[in-house]
C-alpha cells in the first residue's frame, strides 16, 4: 500500500479507537451489492419523458419533470423505489467489515437497508433514523446510529426523490441538517460510494467550512481512479480525468482527502487493513497455570501484573476469559494502571468474560466455553499464550483449552504469540509456530523473526520477558 493509504489507515484506525469515526455511504456502496444506481432507477421514467440519460446528468430534475407531467403525482416513483430496493440483497464484504468495527455513526443517502442489516448480522443493535421524530428518541442499548437522510424504502412516499424535496429539505428536515453538521465537526468521516453531487451534502459541507474555516476536521474519501471506458474517445477520457482531478482538489476545501484506487477490490483491502490494525490493539490472553516451573508464584504473579500494566500503558486493550492462575494477576495490573492514569475508561481498555464453571451438565459447560472463546477471540487481533497447564484429578497436564484457543485464533486470522519461555502448552505451540514461521507470518522481516524466536529463550526471572513480549507485539502492527 502507498503512503497515502497507510496514512489513512493509521489515522482512521485511531479515530475508531477513540470512538470518533463515522461513515457516509453513497449509492456506490449499495450498487456493489446488486442494487441499481440513480440512473438505472430513473430509466423507465426518462424513457416516458423522451430523455436520454446518457446525455442528461441532472437526475433529480428528471424525477421532477415526471412529477410535473403527472400533476405532482409521484406514485410511479414510489413503485419504482419499492420494486428496485425492497428485495433483501446480501451486504457486501465492505458492509460486513464496517459493521464489525466499533463505528457508532453512519450517514447514508441510500434507501436500502444494507447498513442496518450488516450491523444486525454482526450482533449489534442499530438505531435507524429517517424521519424527524426519530431524532428525538433513542433506541435502548443501541450500538450504532444509522441516519438515512433521504428516507427508507419502506416509506417511499416520504423519500427525498424530486427537486421539490431537495429545495424544501432545509425546512422540512432541518434537524438532519443540524445533526450532520455537528457530526462533521466532531468526527472523522470516511465517504464511500459517493460522488459529492448531492445538493444537501454540498450545502452542509459548505456551512461547516464557512464556520470553521482553517479548523475543519480531517475527513477521507475512497474513490476509483477514472479509467477509460469501452468505446470512449481519448478526448472524452482525458476530459473525464481532468474533471476528477479538479473535483478531488475542490474537496480539499472541506478538508476531505481523496484516496484513489485502481480497482474496487482495493477498497475491501484497505478496509480489511483498518480492521486488522484496530483488532491488533486487542490482545487476547490465553493461558492457565497451577504451577510455574522453576519460578515462584510470587515472581510469576508480579510478572503477569506488570505485563497487564504495560499493555494498558501502551494503549492496548486486554481481552481475557480469566484463565486460572493467570487472569487474576493480569487484570490486577491492568486495573491498577487504569485507575492510576485515569486517561481511559475501563470498558475501552479491558474486556473480561470469565468462563462459567458452575453448570452441572458438562456438555452445556463445554458449549458455553466454546461460545465464550469464539466471542472473545473473534474481536482480537493478537492471541498471547502463556503457560498452559491444569490439574486433571491430582495429575498436572497440559491445558487442552489453550490449544483450542490457539486453533480458534488462527481460524479468525489473529496473530499468535506463544511465550515459549513460560513452558507447558505455550512452549509446545511456540515450537509449532517456529517450525512453520513463514506460514504464520508471511513476509516477516529478519529482526521480527529473531525477536519472536527470543520468546522461547529461557530467562532467570519471568519479569525479563516483558520487554521481549512487548517488542514482538509492537512489531506485529508494522509487519
Amino acid at each position: 500500500m502507498n503512503q497515502d493509504i497507510e496514512s489513512f489507515v493509521n489515522i482512521y484506525a485511531k479515530a475508531i479507537q477513540g470512538r470518533d469515526a463515522a461513515i457516509f455511504a453513497g449509492a456506490g456502496l449499495s450498487v456493489a451489492a446488486g442494487y441499481v444506481n440513480w440512473k438505472e432507477l430513473l430509466m423507465p421514467i426518462a424513457e416516458d419523458l423522451g430523455i436520454d440519460l446518457e446525455v442528461e446528468n441532472d437526475l433529480v430534475a428528471v424525477a421532477q419533470y415526471h412529477c410535473n407531467q403527472n400533476g405532482g403525482n409521484r406514485h410511479k416513483l414510489s413503485e419504482l423505489l419499492i420494486d428496485r430496493f425492497a428485495s433483501e440483497l446480501r451486504p457486501t464484504e465492505n458492509h460486513l467489515i464496517l459493521a464489525r468495527l466499533p463505528i457508532e455513526v453512519y450517514w447514508t443517502t441510500n434507501y436500502d437497508r444494507l447498513i442496518e442489516d450488516s450491523l444486525r448480522s454482526a450482533g449489534k443493535t442499530p438505531d435507524v433514523k429517517y424521519t424527524n421524530p426519530h431524532l428525538s428518541t433513542t433506541y435502548a442499548r443501541r450500538d450504532a446510529v444509522v441516519y438515512k437522510m433521504h428516507g427508507d424504502v419502506g416509506h417511499p412516499h416520504e423519500a427525498v426523490l424530486i427537486k421539490d424535496d431537495y429545495e424544501n429539505y432545509f425546512k422540512d428536515r432541518s434537524p438532519f441538517v443540524t445533526a450532520l453538521a455537528g457530526d462533521l465537526v466532531s468526527k472523522t468521516f470516511l465517504f464511500l460510494g459517493i460522488s459529492f453531487t448531492d445538493p444537501n451534502l454540498d450545502y452542509i459541507l459548505s456551512r461547516v467550512r464557512i464556520s470553521f474555516d482553517k479548523h475543519q476536521r480531517q475527513h477521507f474519501c475512497i474513490s476509483k481512479r477514472r479509467a477509460k471506458q469501452s468505446g470512449e474517445s481519448e478526448s472524452a477520457f482525458q476530459q473525464a480525468k481532468i474533471k476528477q482531478e479538479l473535483a478531488i482538489e475542490d474537496l480539499k476545501r472541506f478538508n476531505i482527502k481523496t484516496i484513489l484506487v485502481d480497482e474496487y477490490a482495493q477498497i475491501t483491502e484497505i478496509l480489511s487493513r483498518v480492521e486488522r490494525i484496530h483488532k491488533q490493539r486487542n490482545i487476547f490472553i490465553s493461558g492457565s497455570a497451577v504451577e510455574y516451573g522453576t519460578w515462584t508464584k510470587e515472581d510469576t504473579h508480579e510478572f503477569l501484573a506488570n505485563l497487564g500494566q504495560t499493555m494498558i500503558r501502551e494503549n492496548f486493550r486486554i481481552v481475557t476469559g480469566f484463565g486460572l492462575g493467570v487472569g487474576d494477576a493480569i487484570i490486577t495490573g491492568a486495573m491498577e494502571e487504569i485507575y492510576k492514569g485515569r486517561t481511559t475508561r475501563i470498558d475501552d481498555s479491558l474486556t473480561i468474560r470469565p468462563f462459567p464453571r458452575a453448570h452441572p451438565d458438562p456438555v452445556t459447560t463445554k458449549n458455553l466455553w466454546e461460545e465464550c472463546r469464539q466471542g472473545l477471540i473473534s474481536k482480537s487481533g493478537i492471541c498471547l499464550i502463556v503457560f498452559g497447564n491444569k490439574y486433571v484429578g491430582s495429575e498436572m497436564r497440559l491445558a487442552d483449552g489453550v490449544r483450542k484457543e490457539f486453533i480458534i485464533a488462527m481460524e479468525h486470522g489473529a496473530k499468535v504469540v506463544p511465550v515459549g519461555a513460560t513452558g507447558y502448552m505455550a512452549a509446545e505451540i511456540w515450537k509449532e509456530v517456529m517450525g512453520a514461521f513463514d506460514e504464520h507470518f508471511p513476509g516477516a522481516s529478519g529482526p521480527f523473526k529473531a525477536a519472536f524466536k527470543g520468546l522461547g529463550d529461557p530467562v532467570n526471572k519471568p519479569s525479563e520477558l516483558i520487554l521481549k513480549i512487548m517488542n514482538v507485539i509492537k512489531q506485529i502492527g508494522k509487519e
